[in-house]
């Protein structure tokens, strides 16, 4: 059977306006997939739904739409996307009314049963996350464009691969063959980050407009991840990695229809631009479904209060002595202060010569936050520390969500597809279940012989990519050679992590070892506090953490460097 190749248009909402054209006019594709929801994104549209029920989708993915919906249907791509956020059925109708204006006969499908926002009073957004099943039968019946809400990033791909190709749960290698198509998935779902975007080696192509991703999908589950002719950006063995490594955790990488074993995966240059993916073992998945919980957690604000010159450390006491004063009684619940060092002796600029305190507060009251923070940190502007002034002035409190996991039984949801006629398909619930059991480590290569070393960055020899798990963070490294790998994993422990990122010290981290990608996962507990709407840390979604981690310096063999 021919490959399914498949493409992807936006890793996030707010990606590049033009690369569903860019993606239609680039090369042969049969299905484009477009990512439109973060947990934060999920936070925004639930806010949007407040102000008009009407809305809780994603507006922009109309107006790509607009101008590529004909040229699509020319070309025989199917679209499919989640950019129905909280209200797919909503923006199914959109789309239809798009079509008969401009004249293009798609036929328009959407996914329903995600939202269980009714089952957790006081959530904004209580949303499951859905398997590809849903999509599968909308293709099946000949859907030209799909709209899901929370589904999986990786059931825009299964989905499409089980209609093409006809797989079935319960078939005879079903979980292997699934499994590899989540991996396509998690490979293609943030756009360019599989192309050299974001990547921690970017030098080494030109990534100043990397295209998107493609992989072409076999019968088997096995595919090879690429990218149009002439666009930029690169694809090797190091920008899938980096991505595989993206806001996962163990070895197992559960689903709502398979657990893929990431362990298993095997990764092969294949030419150039060309990355082959094989050897993915699935599993059952667990027995309950991933909800996303967002509620509104009260009202922040913040002041940046700049510093320069001489005495940085004892102007910042002074200013937090005198707001401390100010607040009084009345202080927000939550008051937190960072100093950040930015400043350079004897500089040559003002701004180099000045550092940053940066005041952060959190209550439940608006007023609290918002005049009462905005009178005292301006009431302080001839009566503080020489060269006072702030960034920007305070403004009013802005409300911050709280996001968390929690798990229903399968059958806490109706699944349903509603085809383009308006019939409407229930989905079942997986055959069978699986505990999620942890994977035994596997064993650690030889170490290194002893020899000489040298004081470097850890950056020099790995590569690394971090993101956000609601309250928690990952940070994946990988060797680029067999001979860095066997120092990587005997080194770089989850002890000697704690010791280069500090702010993990006091708290759970779970080192992964996966040696078929010379990589390591840390898992870092409770880092974001509650999630990235919280604005908990200065890098909310711990997008930096790997190349902070990545600038630490250890003793490195020379032979190495």
């Amino acid at each position: 059977m021919t490959p399914l190749r498949i493409g992807n248009f936006s890793g996030f909402y707010g990606d590049r306006a033009d690369a569903l054209h860019e993606m239609l006019t680039g090369g042969e594709l049969d299905v484009l997939t477009g990512d439109y929801l973060a947990e934060l994104t999920m936070l925004i549209l639930g806010r949007d739904r407040l102000k008009d029920p009407a809305a809780g989708y994603a507006r922009t993915f109309l107006r790509r739409l607009e101008d590529c919906l004909g040229l699509a249907h020319e070309r025989g791509v199917r679209i499919v996307t989640n950019a129905g956020g909280l209200n797919p059925a909503g923006l199914a109708d959109a789309v239809r009314a798009l079509a008969g204006r401009l004249g293009v006969p798609v036929r328009v499908a959407h996914v329903e049963g995600d939202d269980l926002t009714q089952a957790h009073p006081g959530a904004l957004a209580a949303h499951a996350y859905l398997g590809g099943y849903g999509i599968t039968e909308c293709l099946r019946a000949g859907a030209d464009v799909v709209i899901t809400g929370r589904v999986t990033d990786a059931a825009l791909v299964t989905g499409p691969a089980a209609a093409h190709f006809g797989w079935r749960p319960g078939d005879p290698g079903a979980y292997d063959r699934l499994a590899g198509a989540v991996v396509a998935g998690h490979v293609l779902e943030c756009g360019t980050q599989a192309t050299g975007g974001n990547y921690a080696f970017f030098g080494e192509g030109n990534v100043r407009r990397p295209g998107f991703p493609l992989a072409e999908i076999h019968a088997d589950g096995s595919c090879v991840v690429t990218k149009h002719p002439g666009t930029g950006g690169f694809v090797d063995v190091g920008t899938v990695t980096a991505q595989l490594l993206y806001e996962t955790a163990g070895a197992r990488y559960a689903g709502p229809d398979v657990t893929a074993r990431l362990d298993t995966v095997r990764l092969s240059q294949d030419g150039p631009d060309r990355v082959r993916i094989e050897g993915v073992r699935g599993e059952a998945p667990p027995a309950t479904l991933k909800v996303g919980l967002n509620r509104l957690g009260g009202f922040r604000n913040e002041v940046v209060f700049v510093l320069t010159g001489l005495d940085i450390e004892a102007k910042a006491d002074l200013v937090r002595e005198q707001l401390t004063d100010a607040f009084g009684k009345s202080a927000p619940q939550e008051v937190r202060w960072e100093l950040v060092r930015t400043d350079r002796a004897d500089a040559g600029t003002e701004e180099t010569a000045s550092a940053l305190l940066r005041l952060v507060v959190r209550d439940p009251d608006e007023q609290v936050v918002g005049r009462a923070l905005s009178a005292a940190a301006v009431e302080l502007a001839l009566a503080s520390y020489p060269g006072f002034h702030v960034l920007s002035p305070p403004g009013k409190g802005a409300p911050y969500g709280v996001f968390e996991d929690v798990y229903v039984p399968h059958g806490a949801v109706d699944h349903v597809a509603v085809l383009y006629d308006g019939r409407r398909v229930p989905v079942a619930p997986p055959q069978e279940t699986r505990p999620l059991d942890a994977v035994v480590s596997p064993p650690l290569p030889e170490p290194l012989p002893p020899g000489p070393t040298r004081r470097a960055p850890l950056g020099l020899v790995a590569g690394a990519r971090s993101g956000d798990k609601g309250g928690n963070a990952n940070v994946g490294v990988w060797a680029r050679t067999d001979e860095a790998w066997r120092w990587l994993a005997h080194t770089l422990t989850a002890e000697r992590f704690r010791e280069l990122i500090p702010e993990s010290r006091d708290l759970p981290v779970t080192r992964h070892v996966l040696p078929n990608l010379r990589a390591l996962n840390f898992v870092v507990e409770g880092i974001l506090g509650a999630g990235v709407a919280s604005q908990a840390r200065f890098d909310p979604q711990a997008k930096a953490l790997g190349e902070w981690l990545r600038s630490r310096h250890l003793d490195i063999p020379e032979t190495l460097l």
